[in-house]
């Protein structure tokens, strides 16, 4: 099968297009990545996103406009992952912009992603798996991470044998998938990689991101202002577990700030916001005893976050890019959700209940199609109705 597939993660900044090729030898699947694309949203799409997301208040038509706009722009991704397929593909996985994960007390109560799948069927003519949580959430699961499905075929086939191996994604949400022998596969949202680092860059530079770490690298970290971030609840929290920019948004960073009373500089502020990733990554490394990190998505592109996350696991672990196994850092996620739709596909379930917490493993998404009206057994469509007495 030939599977193009979509990712837009909490950075909001744009979508990965990936097109794979999969093919299955009885308990060996083997994935041929095909080519992959970054297409940045523009500035009035993020902008768009950013006046929807939490802490801000929206309407239900800003909602319908939103999930419209962002169909058109996947649906044109779909067609670039189509013509890295070589002009086919079998299937498209577009997954949507997460614009708010329900979570009360630990618990996720639903999850909403916008997208318009229906306007990315409209311009391949294929079917489009989409809304890729909501069936693990149903099942009393997180509904993320859904990447670890992935991650545990990846890491669990590697012959080293170097005990366990974690695969850790940073985008605008940390998060780590831990694969030991022996052992259920592991997986949770650590907690902010980019999300905060953005929300700063924003705020003091009035620009998208601190270009690779190079305020951050000329700042000093803030005891106080790192102390009062390490203080967050969530991460004393035991997994399952999940978050995203409905807890880790600007005016979160704002109130840390105004309740430490006092000035920090701009690159104090990215200084600090990168320690806490590399601590908060490390600590979670430490707990499950990580002997090797695979590393990949945008956050690896920052030098200043990989070389604290390096000198805090020196002589205990590992750390390298998921580009050294063959599989593009920064395609990763995409590459994916491939995946997940593979599996989807052939009734195969894609959440891990040691992972999101479900009480079953859950087939996932929802399947929009596309073609012409007959079947694939060439049933014509009805003319007419008769109701039996």
């Amino acid at each position: 099968m030939k599977i193009v597939g979509l990712m837009s993660g909490t950075s909001y900044d744009g979508v990965d297009v990936v097109a794979a090729e999969f093919t299955a030898d009885g308990e060996t699947l083997t994935l041929r990545p095909l080519g992959h694309r970054g297409l940045d949203y523009d500035d009035g799409l993020r902008t768009q996103i950013a006046a929807l997301l939490p802490p801000a208040a929206t309407t239900i038509d800003a909602v319908c406009r939103l999930d419209n706009r962002l169909g058109e722009v996947f649906a044109e991704a779909a067609a670039v992952g189509v013509e890295l397929a070589g002009g086919a593909a079998d299937m498209v996985v577009s997954p949507g912009q997460t614009v708010f994960h329900w979570v009360e007390a630990g618990r996720v109560h639903g999850t909403l992603q916008l997208g318009a799948p229906a306007r990315v069927a409209a311009r391949v003519g294929v079917p489009v798996l989409s809304d890729l949580r909501s069936a693990d959430v149903a099942a009393g699961g997180q509904g993320a991470p859904l990447v670890p499905a992935f991650d545990a075929l990846l890491l669990g086939a590697d012959p080293e044998g170097v005990g366990p191996r974690a695969a850790l994604n940073l985008g605008g949400i940390a998060n780590l998938t831990v694969v030991a022998p022996g052992a259920p596969v592991l997986g949770y949202d650590v907690g902010p990689a980019n999300a905060l680092l953005d929300a700063a860059a924003r705020r003091f530079l009035d620009r998208p991101c601190d270009l690779d770490g190079a305020r951050a690298a000329a700042g000093r970290v803030h005891p106080g202002l790192l102390d009062l971030l390490l203080a967050e609840p969530y991460y004393a929290a035991a997994p399952p577990k999940s978050t995203g920019k409905e807890l880790f948004h600007g005016g979160y960073l704002d109130g840390k700030l105004a309740a430490l009373g006092e000035p920090v500089s701009a690159d104090d502020v990215l200084a600090t916001l990168t320690e806490l990733t590399a601590r908060t990554v490390a600590d979670a490394c430490d707990r499950h005893r990580v002997t090797e990190v695979v590393a990949a998505g945008g956050g690896v592109r920052n030098p200043t976050l990989l070389g604290r996350l390096a000198a805090l696991g020196a002589g205990r672990r590992r750390l390298r890019t998921s580009d050294e196994l063959g599989m593009p850092a920064q395609a990763k996620e995409a590459y994916a959700f491939a995946l997940l739709g593979w599996l989807s596909w052939h009734g195969l379930p894609g959440a891990i209940p040691s992972v999101t917490g479900a009480r079953r493993a859950a087939v996932l998404g929802s399947w929009t199609p596309a073609g012409p009206a007959r079947d694939a057994t060439g049933t014509p469509a009805p003319r007419r109705l008769l109701i039996e007495p």
